[in-house]
């Protein structure tokens, strides 16, 4: 089995934020309303779409992420839903 890779995430997250986070980078897809409330996370590759509300994730959660670099959002499939994705870092 390869190992994974350690996640890289800044030390200086909340437990929420690092929580959503590691979901991200762990499969799971966070999807926000058009206002970036009510965040929900996906299991992408599931069949039976599989999702879990971060009880204590909310608007400010997901806006302190996309001001810190971390995260950017993406139009989803559903013209009211923005869907996140991790940035990648750039190569120097």
């Amino acid at each position: 089995m390869a190992k994974k890779k350690a996640a890289d995430i800044p030390p200086k997250l909340t437990e929420v934020e690092q929580d959503l986070l590691s979901h991200i980078q762990n499969g799971y897809q966070l999807e926000t309303d058009l206002l970036g409330s009510n965040p929900v996370l996906r299991r992408a590759k599931n069949k039976n779409n599989e999702e879990i509300r971060p009880l204590s994730a909310n608007r400010n959660t997901i806006k302190a992420l996309e001001q810190s670099g971390l995260i950017s959002p993406v139009k989803g499939q559903d013209p009211l839903t923005t869907v996140w994705h991790l940035k990648k870092k750039k190569r120097t």
